[in-house]
C-alpha cells in the first residue's frame, strides 16, 4: 500500500463518519422540533388534544394568581388527630 493510498482511505473513513453524524443530529434535532410543535396543538373540550381531565370535562382550567404564598407548608400543621 502506497503512502497516497493510506491517505484516501483514512480521509473517505473521516468522511463516513462525519456524515453519518450529521445524518443522525439532524434525525434527532428533526424529531425533536416535530415533538416539540405537537405540543403547540390548540387545547380545550372541543379539540381532540386533552392535557387534563379537567379540561376534557369542559371546566376551564385555574391558575393561581402571582400573589399566591409559596414556599414550604407544614402538610400536617391542621391535624386534629393528637399524638
Amino acid at each position: 500500500m502506497s503512502p497516497s493510498e493510506i491517505y484516501n482511505l483514512l480521509v473517505a473513513t473521516v468522511q463516513g463518519v462525519g456524515v453519518s453524524a450529521v445524518v443522525v443530529l439532524v434525525l434527532f434535532i428533526g424529531m425533536s422540533v416535530v415533538v416539540g410543535f405537537v405540543k403547540l396543538r390548540p387545547s380545550g373540550p372541543k379539540t381532540m388534544t386533552v392535557r387534563s381531565l379537567e379540561e376534557a370535562l369542559g371546566q376551564p382550567v385555574v391558575y393561581l394568581p402571582p400573589s399566591t404564598p409559596r414556599g414550604t407548608t407544614d402538610q400536617l400543621g391542621n391535624s386534629q388527630r393528637a399524638a
